[in-house]
């Protein structure tokens, strides 16, 4: 008896000694989301990597440099064709995520207009939400037919909302989102009229900003035109070696490396210039 008295006495000792001589528990903290993997979930890319933006990036830019270094045997221009190339994927991944946002906020009026009208026929949130995957307008189907069976699976309304806002990754998708988080909180009361209010805001924001974009689009476009001319005509003096041989001089490159920076400060300058606000999004 003494003697498990003795080791239990021990044991309780160990266990005193351990906790204050074990370092804390280090708590996981949620990485932060890089600009690369926000700008894919824009683009609606959500299964693609980083790792295989920059794989792209890099494989473009080492097939401009072999080519245009086999058709001008000039060493500084293919590399400034290699990182032009190189910046290509990144420039497109933009221009995709920009036309999905402009796409998703032309028919969440729509999807709005849907759910209040399903949730005037008696049918709960989670239910209208649901089958705005089956009935919604195209562009968002795939992201609601995710929540339903998240829904269906979990039975979490507010951690599906979540992961739904994730998929959306859209400004007008988080304001929709927040306001039935609310709505459901809070009580369904009001539900259809924030909703139908909700619509019309949208409806108004979609059609100025459809205006606006219409009226700058062909600035923007010459503005572009206007920095890509230059390049085009250095390529096309790669078909003439004697002249593009000029540019491997120290002058050359001298050239080239000006020629570049005013590139890149005239571009980023003019969609400084010509950009519309972008929306922020809400609590993501």
């Amino acid at each position: 008896m003494g003697a498990v008295l003795g080791l239990g006495v021990g044991v309780g000792l160990v266990l005193v000694w351990l906790s204050f001589s074990s370092p804390p528990p280090v708590r996981a903290v949620p990485a932060r989301v890089g600009a690369t993997r926000r700008l894919l979930d824009r683009a609606g890319l959500t299964g693609a990597t980083v790792a295989g933006l920059w794989a792209v990036c890099g494989a473009s830019a080492a097939v401009a440099f072999v080519s245009v270094s086999v058709l001008s045997h000039t060493t500084p221009v293919a590399v400034a064709f290699g990182l032009v190339s190189g910046y290509l994927p990144m420039a497109t991944l933009t221009g995709r995520a920009r036309r999905r946002q402009r796409e998703l906020a032309e028919v969440w009026p729509e999807a709005v207009d849907n759910l209040a009208s399903a949730v005037r026929a008696g049918l709960s949130l989670p239910e209208a939400l649901i089958g705005l995957g089956h009935r919604g307008p195209e562009p968002l189907r795939e992201p609601f037919v995710a929540f339903g069976i998240d829904y269906q699976v979990t039975g979490r309304f507010t951690d599906s909302l979540d992961r739904l806002k994730q998929r959306l990754a859209d400004p007008v998708g988080d304001r929709v989102v927040e306001g039935l988080r609310i709505a459901r909180e809070v009580g369904g009361g009001e539900l259809g009229s924030l909703l139908r209010n909700l619509s019309g805001f949208l409806r108004e924001d979609a059609r100025t900003r459809s205006e606006l974009e219409s009226r700058q689009a062909w600035t923007v476009n010459g503005a572009r035109l206007a920095v890509a001319a230059p390049w085009m005509v250095l390529l096309l003096l790669c078909f003439q070696r004697e002249v593009i041989a000029r540019y491997a001089s120290p002058a050359g490159v001298v050239v080239l490396v000006v020629g570049a920076a005013l590139s890149l400060v005239a571009y980023r300058l003019m969609l400084r210039i010509g950009r519309l606000p972008d929306e922020r999004r809400v609590l993501s």
